[in-house]
């Protein structure tokens, strides 16, 4: 698997075929988790969302992970769901940060995204099948913060995790 230069040529995305900017399908929002992979050389694993109509963010790049079901623990949900994305057995999730979202102002409820950190070794990335989503890739810090496409939600834990040396508390 390439580092990031191999990304999706976005020209190739004709307008109908964008389903992120034309579909209708009601979609249902819900508490969600993410796992913020990280390999040993600092890069990240990132997935290229499945271009399809029923989905948050069609072709965007985003995290692996997904929704929490009703009465599910969340990082027992991340587990199952990089088991079915990336049929990994992942025990080793730390907590990083939580996002809380009130959707209430909208007519919905309030909702959560938790981000996860975990590291993989370059042998478990070979073992690694993908079973949802177009592509996976690794970028660099860099190139992961550069991408024009990505799922906002988890740019902003991504940019959190790279930067997180960079933030104090407001003194004052």
């Amino acid at each position: 698997m390439g580092k990031g230069k191999e990304i999706l040529d976005q020209s190739k995305i004709s307008e109908e075929g964008d389903y992120f900017l034309t579909s209708d399908v009601l979609l249902c929002v819900g508490d969600a988790v993410g796992a913020l992979i990280t390999m040993e050389d600092g890069s990240y694993l990132m997935q290229l969302r499945d271009q399809k109509e029923d989905i948050f963010y069609p072709g965007h790049w985003g995290l692996f992970g997904g929704a929490v079901d009703e009465g599910e623990d969340p990082l027992n949900a991340l587990y199952r769901e990089l088991n079915e994305e990336l049929n990994l057995e992942a025990h080793s999730a730390r907590l990083f940060t939580r996002l809380d979202i009130d959707l209430k102002p909208v007519g919905l409820s309030k909702i959560y995204r938790i981000f996860y950190e975990m590291t993989l070794t370059r042998a478990d990335l070979s073992s690694l099948v993908l079973r949802e989503g177009t592509m996976m890739k690794t970028f660099d810090r860099k190139e992961a913060l550069s991408l024009d496409r990505v799922v906002p939600y988890d740019a902003f834990a991504l940019w959190l995790h790279i930067e997180r040396n960079r933030l104090r508390h407001k003194v004052g």
